[in-house]
């Protein structure tokens, strides 16, 4: 274990946050392009004939393929440089993106899908590694929590591609969103740059190179990271849970409608959501000026206040009430998204920044599709989502329980 001595460059303020304000965009653009195909089934299937399992495989072979692969595309980032595999990703998902508008059969739009989640996979990981190579000392939570704030904001716009579809044609949204995410990538080859290199202290022998089962085998001997990742899988569980049966929990559970519900479950949750990284990133970063695991205790905390919120969400009988208590578990479970890769940063090599958050999200989107699946399997045994949210909330509180254990190294906690 050295100390590696770089040039050391000061990191210009503006170039900073110019940094994260053009990864808003291709974050927001990211979860567009990746979910407004499932708001146009209608649209889709009335061009392209295909059964409800098949159109079901489209939204899964892209998770599958996108959960799978993104341990090695946050490898490659850390490997190739993380601004070539943010353009590279943005080029290729939006050129996708373009060419599903010309599909005529199912099994060319399950090729697109599965093109796009291989694409897709490089980005997060490597974004949020350039973050905190730019943000270093007390703006990096918020830094984060604006970044996953475009990512939310790209969620709740889905509904555009439905719109665009039914006043269109259904392949009108993707080539629109494909030519504009082409257009956007060439011109971030000259504004998107690696941050300068600093001083940098690292877990490695001197000359020794990094390599996937390398980092692998380092990040897996690393305590805080196997609590990190426990953590990660809990509140997925959960987020996937909410995401993908709140909808079908108010229509049941209040007697709303199909459209009533859905406004209930998108438009005040993901503006709820919206807020909550916002806020848990600006706590975080005042928070740590004082102690370093400020980072883990704001989101820890917040999990403790989310775990009785949805509790008591699903348990109530009053809409306002349960409407309240979700919006209250959103945005304290935010917290956590704001500084999951800030944690990260403070007990791993910085080499394997992305790897480590690809190893993150290849479990989140695993342990979230077995969630949903079983939300089902559990409705099919006349198990109700009032049941499934209730006992679900325990994972929040484990997950809490994971945050606390965690111990950042003094040697990669960066000065306030």
């Amino acid at each position: 274990m050295i100390m590696e001595e770089t040039p050391r460059t000061p990191i210009k303020v503006p170039r900073a946050w110019l940094t994260v304000g053009l990864l808003v965009v291709i974050a927001l653009l990211n979860y567009i392009d990746r979910t407004m195909i499932t708001t146009m089934r209608g649209s889709i299937v009335d061009a392209i004939p295909m059964t409800d399992a098949q159109f079901g495989l489209l939204t899964a072979v892209f998770l599958w393929i996108y959960g799978l692969l993104s341990p090695m595309a946050g490898f490659m980032a850390d490997r190739l440089g993380k601004s070539r595999v943010i353009l590279g990703s943005l080029f290729v998902w939006s050129l996708v993106t373009w060419l599903t508008a010309y599909a005529t059969t199912f099994e060319q739009l399950l090729v697109t899908r599965a093109l796009m989640g291989i694409s897709e996979a490089c980005y997060i990981p490597a974004a949020l590694a350039l973050i905190m190579d730019y943000h270093r000392g007390p703006t990096r939570s918020l830094a984060t929590g604006i970044h996953m704030a475009g990512i939310m904001a790209g969620q709740s716009l889905g509904f555009v591609g439905g719109w665009i579809a039914e006043n269109h044609a259904w392949n009108t949204a993707f080539l629109l969103f494909g030519i504009f995410g082409v257009g956007y990538s060439l011109a971030l080859i000259f504004l998107l740059k690696e941050a300068p290199k600093q001083d940098e202290i690292l877990d490695r022998e001197p000359g020794e190179k990094i390599g996937f089962g390398k980092g692998l085998a380092y990040l897996f001997k690393q305590r805080s990271f196997i609590l990190l990742v426990i953590f990660f899988a809990l509140v997925s569980i959960l987020t996937w849970l909410v995401v993908g049966w709140l909808p079908t929990y108010f229509t049941e559970q209040f007697g709303l409608s199909q459209t009533v519900a859905g406004l209930y479950s998108t438009a005040y949750i993901f503006t709820s959501a919206i807020f909550g990284v916002l806020l848990g990133g600006f706590l975080a970063d005042r928070w740590s000026k004082i102690n370093p695991r400020g980072r883990i205790w704001v989101p820890a905390i917040g999990l403790c206040i989310a775990a009785p919120a949805i509790f008591m969400a699903s348990y109530t009988t009053v809409l306002p009430i349960a409407i309240g208590c979700f919006i209250a578990y959103t945005v304290t479970k935010s917290f956590s998204d704001a500084n999951t890769m800030p944690i990260l940063s403070m007990i791993i090599d910085s080499r394997y920044r992305a790897t480590g958050y690809g190893i993150l999200n290849c479990c989140g989107t695993i342990v979230g599709g077995i969630a949903l699946y079983y939300g089902g399997f559990l409705r099919d045994a006349n198990i109700g989502l009032t049941t499934v949210y209730q006992f679900a909330a325990l994972f929040i509180v484990l997950a809490a329980v994971a945050l606390f254990l965690i111990k950042p190294k003094k040697k990669f906690i960066e000065p306030q």
